[in-house]
C-alpha cells in the first residue's frame, strides 16, 4: 500500500488535511491502494519532530504540498518544515502535487511566496479555494445528450445534487421537512427556458454552472424584439423562440403556463427568502440566482464528510449493520477510527440511530438510518455521478 504524505505542520490547513485523509479512506478503491500520513495522527514518542516528518516523506510515494499565507516556524537556518518537506520530496524524486490556497499572493509571507514560485517552476501547481469564477480544472463537468426532456431532467438533477439541503425536525409532523437552498421549481424553470428559447442555429450549448455564490444558466439566444429585460419582471405575453419545442414542453407539463415562467421564478425566490433572480444579455441570455450560503439552514447537506457519506450509502443498501459488519463491508480494520470518523459523527448529526438505544455497548447493537439520514442520502450523489 502506497503512503500519501500531506504537508503536516501548517495550522491553517488542519481541516483540509483531515478532508484529504477522510476522502481517501472513505473511497472503496483508493483505500485499497493508499494510506494518508498526517503528523497529528502520530502518538507521543521519543523522536525528534523534524526527523519524523522527513522519514515519513521517505516512506511515501506521493507528496501533497498545501501552501497558504503562513510560512511556519523556522529552524536555525531560517527554513520552515513545509519548505524542508518539499525539498526533501524533491531530492527523493517523489511524485509531488502542489496546491496554493487563494489568489492573493500579496498577503502571503515573503518566504511562502518564494516557495510557491519555486514549486511552480518545477511542477504544475493548482490553486484552490471558494470558487466564484470559471477556472480550470473544473471539479464537476458533464455533457448531457438525449431528448430535450432528458436534457432538462439531467441538468436539474445535477444542480439539485450539488446544492445545500435543509432537513428539519419532526416537531409538527411525523415527516421531517426537507427544503433545498434553491426551489426545485426555479431551477427547473431556468433550465427549461434555456432549452426552449435558445438559438438552435448556434453551435453553442446550454451551460448550467453552479458557483460557490450563485447558479448561472446560459444559452445562445436573445430576447425577441417585443420583449425587454425589464418586461420579464412583469406580466407579459409568451413569444417563444422555438414554438414547436415550447408547445411540446407545455404539453409534457414542463412549462406550467405560457408566458408566466419568469414571474413565477421571482415569486418563488421571494417566498424562499432568496434575492430575486437576475436576467442579462451578453453573448447570450443569462439567468443568475444568488445562493443562500447556509443562512437559516439547520442541518445542511451536501457536503458531508466522505466517511459519513460512505456509511449512509452502506446502511441505505444494507438496512441495519453492527460495528464489526460496518468494518468488514468497508474493509477497515481500526475500530477506533471507524467510531470517531464514521459512526459517532453520523450519530451526533442524527443521521443514524442505534437499534438498542438503552444499551450502547451491547454486542448485538446495530445502526440504521433515521428519516433525516434517508433524506440526506437522497441528496448525496452516487459514486461516479457528476
Amino acid at each position: 500500500m502506497e503512503q500519501i504524505f500531506v504537508s503536516s505542520v501548517q495550522r491553517e490547513f488542519a481541516e483540509e488535511r483531515r478532508a484529504i485523509r477522510d476522502f481517501v479512506e472513505g473511497d472503496a478503491l483508493l483505500r485499497r491502494f493508499f494510506s494518508v500520513f498526517l503528523f497529528e495522527d502520530l502518538p507521543a514518542g521519543d523522536r525528534r519532530v523534524d526527523r519524523v516528518y522527513l522519514e515519513e516523506v521517505d516512506r511515501s510515494g506521493l507528496y501533497v504540498g498545501l501552501f497558504g499565507t503562513e510560512y511556519g516556524s523556522e529552524n536555525e537556518e531560517g527554513v520552515s518544515p513545509t519548505e524542508r518537506e518539499f525539498e526533501h520530496a524533491t531530492a527523493g524524486r517523489k511524485t509531488r502535487l502542489a496546491f496554493a490556497k487563494g489568489s492573493a499572493d500579496a498577503d502571503r509571507h515573503p518566504k511562502m511566496r518564494a516557495l510557491i514560485g519555486r514549486a511552480g517552476a518545477q511542477v504544475i501547481r493548482r490553486r484552490f479555494g471558494h470558487g466564484t469564477e470559471v477556472s480550470k480544472p473544473i471539479p464537476s463537468y458533464q455533457v448531457y445528450k438525449g431528448t430535450v426532456f432528458q436534457l432538462v431532467d439531467q441538468a436539474v438533477d445535477f444542480v439539485m445534487s450539488k446544492i445545500n439541503l435543509a432537513v428539519g425536525t419532526r416537531e409538527k409532523s411525523t415527516q421531517a421537512p426537507v427544503a433545498y437552498e434553491m426551489p426545485l421549481e426555479v431551477v427547473r424553470e431556468a433550465v427549461v427556458n434555456a432549452v426552449a428559447h435558445r438559438d438552435y442555429t448556434s453551435n453553442g450549448s446550454v451551460q448550467v454552472m453552479l458557483f460557490g455564490d450563485r447558479l448561472e444558466v446560459w444559452n445562445p439566444g436573445t430576447l425577441p424584439p417585443s420583449l425587454t429585460l425589464e418586461m420579464l419582471r412583469q406580466p407579459h405575453g409568451s413569444v417563444p423562440a422555438n414554438p414547436l419545442l415550447a408547445e411540446s414542453l407545455y404539453l409534457a407539463q414542463y412549462i406550467e403556463r405560457m408566458g408566466t415562467g419568469t414571474g413565477d421564478m421571482i415569486a418563488r425566490c421571494r417566498e424562499a427568502g432568496l434575492s430575486e433572480p437576475q436576467f442579462a444579455l451578453t453573448d447570450g441570455f443569462v439567468f443568475s440566482l444568488q445562493r443562500r450560503l447556509g443562512r437559516g439552514i439547520e442541518a445542511v447537506t451536501p457536503p458531508v464528510t466522505p466517511p459519513v457519506a460512505a456509511l449512509l450509502r452502506l446502511l441505505g443498501e444494507a438496512g441495519e449493520l453492527g460495528n464489526a459488519e460496518i468494518r468488514e463491508q468497508m474493509n477497515l480494520k481500526d475500530r477506533t477510527h471507524v467510531r470517531e470518523h464514521y459512526v459517532d459523527p453520523a450519530l451526533a448529526d442524527g443521521l443514524i440511530e442505534p437499534t438498542i438505544p438503552g444499551r450502547p455497548t451491547s454486542r448485538l447493537q446495530k445502526y440504521r438510518l433515521t428519516d433525516k439520514g434517508r433524506a440526506l442520502l437522497a441528496a448525496i450523489p452516487k459514486r461516479g455521478d457528476a
